[in-house]
């Protein structure tokens, strides 16, 4: 069985929230959960975090069938936020791809030298 990957840190999905809340601010909760891979009550948890924090605000207004929805809107201070967590998100990213690029070049070395070792192997057998 497929292990399931790890859940990314409360303030990558935080990011991420805020993120689609900016491109989609009509979005329901179902939505979210389905566009961020979260459950149901995680999304709902997440959106009263960013609600109760004064990051968002949400608007009541009526769908064209006539039920009531909710539109999010990322505050001045959710914005600022948004901000921060993009550039700690980056810097994070960055340095995963530098280690990684240095991981890459140590083990293109060891392939290199394990080749010619069993070449060289091949010689003397």
């Amino acid at each position: 069985m497929a292990k399931k990957p790890p859940e990314p840190p409360a303030h990558t999905q935080q990011l991420e929230l805020m993120r689609l809340l900016d491109e989609q601010p009509a979005a329901s909760q179902r939505e979210i959960s389905s566009r961020l891979g979260l459950s149901l009550g995680k999304a709902n948890y997440l959106v009263r975090a960013l609600l109760d924090k004064g990051l968002v605000k949400m608007h009541n207004f009526r769908r064209s069938d006539n039920k009531m929805a909710y539109a999010y809107q990322l505050t001045p201070r959710g914005v600022a936020e948004r901000v921060r967590l993009t550039r700690a998100f980056l810097a994070r990213k960055e340095l995963e791809f530098e280690l990684l690029k240095t991981e890459i070049k140590s083990l293109q070395s060891q392939v290199e030298a394990d080749s010619n070792s069993s070449a060289r192997n091949k010689h003397l057998g």
